[in-house]
């Protein structure tokens, strides 16, 4: 791979992966990102999201001088490819809100040469690439499809080995031109609007095995089924695989919520109605009642008398992230029955304080204050260090407590003899 000279439209987590990994590469990379006080903390080293290994690529690529940030438009008017790594949002009528990668766009259309290629790593609706197209092709600038899949806690990871990488295109050239930036045998071609179904239904696929999954989890609770046993033969089948069959408190963050809700969005606009992942959100909407429900019926207590413990407070371990947070919505329909709700995150410094005032959670930073006196201690997040807890120590502090395990994380045996009362998901709720 030759060094090309690559800009990067946004600096949340795609997009500032993205700038450091390329940046890594030896590319020429310039990441523009309308915050400026996010561009001066940035050009300072200073990470602004909370990835495993980002710190470290940031620093190497601000020292090499392949990296630097701005929030001026007009430092991309050299580069070869520009990615678009903007959000898009959901509408309350499920549909995507485009207004970021317009807005881009029409700055790019301004600075851009003639033969530069923008390639949208934003998941966007299909047609979105044709019309970008549309809107650069009297500029000389080509727009490809480029979907990002990067696990969050694991994107630095993801970028450099990916499974695949996805460019739409209808012309050979500008593919060509993003496929050179990565490593060859993972470049999957298709059309641009392949590839935006592609992005959309590979979430949706993910949603409603998520969500299969917690349906057989109340069914094998109600049949004195192990789901782990279940879900263990199931992914033994080489057509099923093991991925995403971990029963959970739902399924959330900045991608599924969103993705769902703009597929299915776009099914009516072409009349196509998607059954499976409609019914996949309504499963995700009833998890927190039905892990609400148990913690009611187990405690001794009635819940609006009740202290219950949040353990993790993330959508998923390995990051702060609390967008679209099952774990949030588990301690809103809690708190709604009138229990007091104390979280612990092992990142609840990181965490935004703002979005644990809205469901009127109080953040504890020691999970041993967090734990004492509860009635019942929820785990939401599978952080493993909560298997390493002092649950001796716990059960001294909460006799009697209820442990709902949400994540199947912890061992039942050794909970009930320490005198806590266990319920697992899929065994017991």
């Amino acid at each position: 791979m030759s060094p090309q000279r690559v800009g990067v439209i946004g600096a949340g987590y795609v997009g500032l992966t993205s700038a450091v990994c390329l940046a890594e590469r030896g590319h020429d990379t310039v990441c523009v990102d309308v915050d400026e006080a996010r561009v001066r903390l940035l050009n300072d080293g200073v990470a602004t999201i909370d990835e495993p290994d980002l710190p470290e690529l940031l620093e190497r690529g601000l020292r090499t001088n392949t990296l630097r940030f701005t929030a001026q438009y007009r430092a991309l008017a050299d580069r070869d490819v520009v990615f678009v790594c903007v959000s898009t949002p959901s509408m309350p009528d499920g549909s995507a809100d485009l207004r970021a990668v317009h807005a881009a766009v029409d700055d790019l259309a301004t600075v851009l040469r003639p033969g530069a290629v923008v390639a949208l790593k934003s998941t966007v609706p299909v047609g979105t690439t044709r019309r970008v197209g549309d809107r650069l092709r009297d500029s000389g600038i080509h727009a490809v499809s480029s979907p990002e899949f990067l696990r969050e806690s694991h994107a630095i990871g993801d970028f450099r080995h990916p499974d695949r990488i996805l460019i739409g295109a209808d012309d050979d050239a500008p593919a060509d031109t993003v496929a050179s930036l990565y490593p060859p045998g993972r470049v999957l071609r298709m059309s641009p609007e392949s590839a935006e179904v592609a992005k959309y239904a590979s979430n949706a696929f993910l949603a409603v095995k998520i969500s299969y999954t917690n349906s057989l989890a109340r069914l094998c609770a109600q049949v004195g089924a192990d789901v782990t046993d279940v879900t263990r033969c199931m992914g033994a089948d080489i057509r099923i695989g093991a991925h995403f069959l971990q029963p959970g408190p739902g399924w959330g963050g900045s991608c599924l919520p969103k993705d769902t809700a703009a597929l299915l969005h776009t099914g009516r606009e072409y009349g196509v109605a998607l059954p499976e992942v409609e019914s996949a959100r309504v499963t995700n909407a009833a998890q927190p009642v039905c892990i609400a429900d148990a913690v009611s019926r187990t405690i001794g207590t009635p819940i609006d008398q009740a202290r219950v413990t949040a353990l993790g407070l993330t959508f998923k371990a390995g990051t702060s992230d609390v967008r679209d947070s099952p774990a949030l919505t588990v301690c809103a329909e809690l708190v709604g029955r009138g229990a007091q709700v104390t979280g612990y995150d092992p990142r609840l410094g990181a965490i935004d304080g703002d979005m644990l005032r809205a469901v009127a959670i109080v953040g504890v930073d020691d999970p041993y204050l967090a734990t004492k006196g509860a009635d019942a201690i929820v785990l939401l997040t599978e952080w493993p260090q909560f298997r390493d807890l002092d649950w001796a120590r716990i059960a001294d502090q909460a006799p009697g407590a209820v442990v709902v395990d949400t994540r199947n994380l912890l061992d039942a045996v050794m909970l009930v003899e320490l005198g806590l009362t266990y319920l697992g998901n899929g065994t017991g709720f």
